[in-house]
């Protein structure tokens, strides 16, 4: 299926307010309420709406401090990746995990309360990931942007 500007117009709607009412959608949009529904329905199905979330406030939630680590791996065989893959995934505080092209293969998104408490995450779970060669951390001092919503 493809995208057309009232389902562009739908979509980048509901990434600001996911909440939003059909009606108030619909009025949004300038689409009935049957209309509005039924393409709201259709995106989901076709996979482009993937979940609905509520999104907390790290700071609210005692975790106010973002530290980004660059994994290097010992290796590239399927096996090593697939095994840091798995294990790394278990880690409930990393929130994103992404495979690298460059100087290192992977780059780890993590929270934490302080430094104290990134310390014992490093040390109970990151330092027994399996595969690890090297790990660089870098804590962020400030979050200057930050945003959910993909461009439609």
């Amino acid at each position: 299926m493809e995208l057309d500007e009232t389902d562009r117009r739908i979509l980048t709607v509901m990434q600001k307010d996911g909440r939003i009412s059909n009606a108030d959608l619909s009025e949004r949009v300038n689409l009935s309420p049957s209309a509005c529904h039924r393409r709201v329905h259709r995106l989901e199905v076709d996979g482009y709406i993937r979940n609905y979330v509520a999104l907390l406030d790290a700071r609210k939630m005692g975790r106010p401090t973002t530290v980004f680590v660059e994994i290097t791996l010992s290796g590239q065989a399927n096996e090593v990746l697939d095994a840091f893959e798995k294990a790394v995934a278990r880690v409930p505080d990393v929130l994103e995990c992404h495979l690298m092209a460059g100087s290192f293969d992977y780059l780890l998104k993590v929270v934490a309360q302080d430094s104290e408490d990134f310390a014992r995450i490093h040390r109970r779970h990151l330092t027994r990931l399996p595969g690890v060669a090297q790990m660089h951390s870098s804590f962020a001092l400030k979050t200057v942007f930050k945003t959910t919503a993909l461009p439609v």
